[in-house]
């Protein structure tokens, strides 16, 4: 490895400790519409409400947001453990939540007269950052 990508390596460690403890899926089957609709409801809210939300959200988007939104919480976990800090689980809370456009699949259907009509099955990138509250 050279000095240089050394560096790089280094220096996206750095940035990603500043950032937080974070979760990211990719390419998850649902429009990014949809699942902002549920994002938009747990941001800044403490993981423990979140979680309630999710739980009982009639929405699909919401099973795939949990998932994202425990992966973050078991890294902050993690990174506490390794850094060998002091970690409240209750007091985190997302910091930040978004939904990315994913790679879009393209397909085609069946129309009139023979032609083929196409179809863009959405796919979406979720990124969530917890952090934990000041003061608790």
């Amino acid at each position: 490895m050279s000095t240089k990508s050394r560096e790089r390596a280094e220096r996206r460690r750095t940035e990603r400790q500043a950032i937080g403890p974070q979760a990211t899926q990719r390419s998850a089957r649902q429009s990014p519409y949809k699942m902002r609709l549920v994002i938009d409801e747990i941001r800044g809210k403490s993981v423990n409400e979140a979680l309630a939300y999710l739980a009982f959200s009639k929405k699909h988007a919401a099973r795939q947001i949990e998932k994202t939104l425990r992966s973050a919480v078991a890294n902050a976990e993690h990174s506490s453990r390794e850094n060998g800090t002091p970690l409240d689980v209750d007091a985190l809370y997302v910091k930040r939540a978004v939904v990315n456009e994913g790679p879009k699949l393209k397909r085609f259907t069946p129309a009139a007269m023979g032609r083929a009509t196409p179809i863009q099955k959405r796919t979406s990138h979720v990124e969530i950052v917890v952090g934990e509250k000041e003061g608790r």
